[in-house]
This record gives C-alpha cells, structure tokens and sequence, in this order.
C-alpha cells in the first residue's frame, strides 16, 4: 500500500485537472451540419458567385479543413459516423441495412456530453432511428435523450409547419432552415443562463433536394451565372469505372437538369445555401447577445458533398471527391489560432466529429472510436492526425457498391462487381497534383498503386476483423477483398 503522504500528494497534483474540468470552464459547443453540401458552394472554398458571410466568418475566424472527407456520402450512414466516431462497417446503420442499436447510441457524443453536464439540444434531420434492445426491439428517436428537442425523423420538411417539434416556430419562421436557426438562438440564450455548458446541435435538410428554397432570398441569385467546375461534364467521367456508372447517381446530370439548366439549378441549390447561412448568422448573434462567444466553440460541416454535374454526374453516395470532400470548420475562441485565417491540408474525417468534441469537453475518447480528436491540428496547422481513412459505399445497386482508401495526396478506389460487361476496377488518383480526378493511374500499375493496394488491404482486413454481423453487412470483407473471387 502507498503511503497516505503519497496519495495525498497524487490527490492535490491532480486538483488543477480536476477544477479545469469543471462546468464553469467547459467550453459551449455548437454542431452544424448540412445535408448534400459540396464545398464549391461556399465562399470560403473559392466560389466567389456565392454569398455566404456568416459561414465564411467562422472560417475566417477559426481553422478551415481543405482535405475532410465523409467516410460514406449518404446521409443515414454519414450522421451516425459523426454521432459515434465509428465507421459505417462497425456501427451497421444506413438505408436499406437497419437503424442503430441502443447500445452503439449510448456511445454518442450528445449521450457522454449530457451524462458529463452539458445541456444539450438538437433540432433538424436526425436522420436515422435508434433500436430498442435485440433485433427484433422497436425503432425510435431519442427524443428523451436531449434536454431540449426540434428534430424530425426521415428527411423532415422545408415547411416548419409541417415539422412537429418545430411548430412553435412556424408562424414567423415557416422555412425550415431559419426556424432552426430561431431554436438554436432561443437553445442559447436559454442555457447561458443557467451557468452550465451546453452542446446545441442542428441538422439542417438543406440544401437536399426536392428544392424548396426560403422565398426571403428570391432576389439573392436572381438571373445569375454560375462558374462550372473544369470537370464539369461526361467527358470528364469517361475514365470512371463503368460501375459508377449504374444507379441514380449517373442519370440524374440530366434528370435534375445540370447539362441544359445549370444556371437555374445552381441558383436554387445555392439560395437554399445561403437560407443555412442566414441561420448561422442569427445563431452567432445570439452566441454574442448572450455574453458567451468567448466561450463557445463553432463546428461546421455536411453529411456529404454533392455532384453538382461534376464528371457528368448527380446526387451523391460515389467515392469521388465532389461527393466526399466536404467543408470542415472549427472555430474556437479560446484559442490563439482564432482571427489568424488559418487552413489545414490535413487529412481528416467526418468519423474524427465526435472525439473532437469530446475533447472539448474535457471527456476521455473511447478507444473503441475509429475517430481522432482534431483538436491537434488548431495547435500546429502543418500536422496531421491520420494517415488515412475509409471511404464506403454499400447502398443502391450492388454494381456500385465499392470500398476505398484516401491519404492526403492519393485515393484508391476498388470496385469489385463482375458479371456480364463488369470487371472488378481499379483506379488511383493523385490529389495533390490531379484534385479534379481527371486522370486515373492504375491503369499504369506504377509503385504508388502498389503501396495504395497495401493500404487497401489493411481496411479490408479491418472490415473482417471489425465489422457487425448483422444488418447484412457481413459479406462484405469477402466481396471487397481483391483476391477473393467475386460471388454474387
């Protein structure tokens, strides 16, 4: 046994962790998410057609991360990565596999947070459903699980009426993306005075489609023309495997009127935009109104990009960059990084969401997280926290179905469907050099393939050792191994 003085010792050494933990220290915590947002559509990521201030004020105050990527680009998946810091294969949640389970959900960051004190809230598109214990348990929200609730389930609706838990705010607000931007303000200015910290987090439908963009901003893109990517276009996707090519994702450059109305399907998707930006701008207000902006962190990002007519392509859910690559932003006040106008090239991941915010309130990150804190990197710009992650598809069609690996400077890409006119592909890209992925180098088999494949492989054997068994996601370490046969 130690001696009493020892302990003593341990004990005292250990109250200034101990008080810096404590309530009154804990940051404030504000989660933004978007629905179907590609990072051309903001300012701060070099569009100058838009007009997005608010959003790109918390860029400029705080760090903007030019190299994040949603591990799986459809919504369901996507926001279950960022409430649980697991990837899509260790959590088994997504459209046409099953909803969550109760125990993964306990794991969440806004779970950890309530039980540590904070106060929290989420309003919007929850996005997926949680199951009640076994297979066979009944499917909820988790409502209860929050101290203040606006949130809706499947996709939610633009129209605040038509939203349950939001009604309140219908009257003066009957845009969605607004109406949350009133909660937020409201969550804010209701906690401040309770001397607790608080986690206020908000999904926003927008800019997912059916477009139904807030009529206040009719004027804001009225008769514009918009700058088209270089990449815009099918002649820029001929190189794409043929197996992106099946499902939504290829026929919807002409069904949703990229090719002949770009102009005028831009100027909706980007009104819709700044309709989020006019939410962020009245959630910061209330942040200052409040007296608590020193002392409350901004995140900001989407569940997945989008295509926008990229490579001749619409939607999302494929692991190319338009649809992967999406706005990342932290803003801490606290920090000396903040007003520097600081970006990082890092690689990083929505799966890193949660034990970033862990951190921020002082919690342990279970080890069990496939996630890192992206905290590091307000300290030294220049570094970086992960060598690589995941990128998954394993909705729609089973042509389309692919698995891949991206550092920060390659992506490999593996599509293993054979049957037919389909044989499994490869293709590698180097980002740093070819960020539009105009150029598709396996063909070459040059020594990067060979290290990529490596790469590769070692996700795949995490998927086998990992991975649920259930929700049908156990076939998949097999289907996406390279030196396993394809089996239908």
């Amino acid at each position: 046994m130690k001696p009493f003085s020892t302990i003593l010792c341990r004990l005292l050494a250990s109250l200034p962790a101990l008080f810096s933990a404590g309530a009154e220290n804990r940051p404030n915590v504000i989660f933004l998410l978007t629905d179907d947002q590609s990072s051309y559509s903001l300012g701060c990521y070099g569009n100058k057609d838009v007009r997005t201030p608010h959003i790109d004020g918390l860029s400029l105050s705080g760090m903007t991360f030019d190299h994040h990527y949603d591990t799986t680009a459809i919504c369901m998946a996507s926001r279950v990565n960022v409430m649980t810091g697991l990837y899509e294969y260790r959590h088994g949640c997504n459209f046409d596999h099953g909803p969550l389970t109760e125990k993964l959900w306990k794991t969440s960051y806004p779970i950890r947070l309530r039980q540590a004190g904070y106060l929290t809230a989420f309003a919007g598109k929850f996005g997926f459903e949680v199951r009640k214990g076994t297979q066979k348990g009944r499917k909820f929200l988790p409502e209860e699980d929050f101290d203040k609730w606006g949130g809706g389930p499947g996709q939610t609706n633009y129209a605040t009426a038509k939203n349950p838990s939001m009604k309140a705010y219908a009257k003066k607000y009957p845009h969605s993306s607004r109406s949350y931007g009133a909660f937020g303000r409201d969550f804010v200015k209701e906690s401040a005075k309770t001397g607790k910290p608080f986690c206020l987090s908000i999904s926003f439908k927008a800019p997912h489609k059916p477009d139904q963009p807030d009529p206040l901003f009719d004027k804001v893109y009225a008769g514009r023309k918009f700058t088209k990517p270089v990449n815009f276009g099918r002649e820029y996707g001929k190189h794409f495997s043929l197996q992106s090519k099946q499902g939504r994702q290829y026929e919807r450059f002409i069904s949703w009127g990229y090719r002949d109305k770009y102009d005028e399907v831009m100027a909706v998707y980007h009104q819709m935009v700044h309709g989020v930006d006019a939410a962020v701008g009245m959630i910061r207000a209330a942040v200052e109104e409040a007296g608590v902006e020193k002392n409350t962190v901004f995140i900001f990002t989407s569940d997945n990009g989008f295509f926008c007519g990229s490579h001749g392509y619409g939607s999302k859910v494929l692991p190319y960059e338009e649809s992967t690559n999406v706005p990342m932003i932290i803003y801490d006040p606290r920090h000396p990084s903040s007003g520097k106008k600081l970006r990082s090239a890092a690689l990083t991941a929505n799966i890193d969401v949660a034990p970033t915010i862990l951190e921020l309130a002082g919690l342990e990150i279970p080890a069990q997280m496939d996630g890192v804190s992206l905290l590091p990197l307000l300290d030294n710009p220049k570094g970086s926290v992960r060598e690589t992650a995941n990128l998954i598809n394993v909705w729609g069609p089973k042509e389309a179905h692919s698995y891949g690996v991206v550092t920060k400077d390659y992506k490999y890409l593996y599509w293993p469907f054979e049957s037919g006119k389909f044989e499994p592909t490869e293709e590698l890209y180097h980002l740093t050099e070819d960020p539009h992925e105009l150029t598709n180098l396996a063909p070459h088999k040059g020594k990067e393939l060979l290290k990529m494949r490596v790469i590769y492989d070692k996700a795949v054997d995490h998927w086998k050792r990992e991975g649920v068994n259930y929700n049908g996601y156990e076939p998949y370490g097999d289907i996406f191994d390279r030196n396993t046969p394809w089996r239908p």
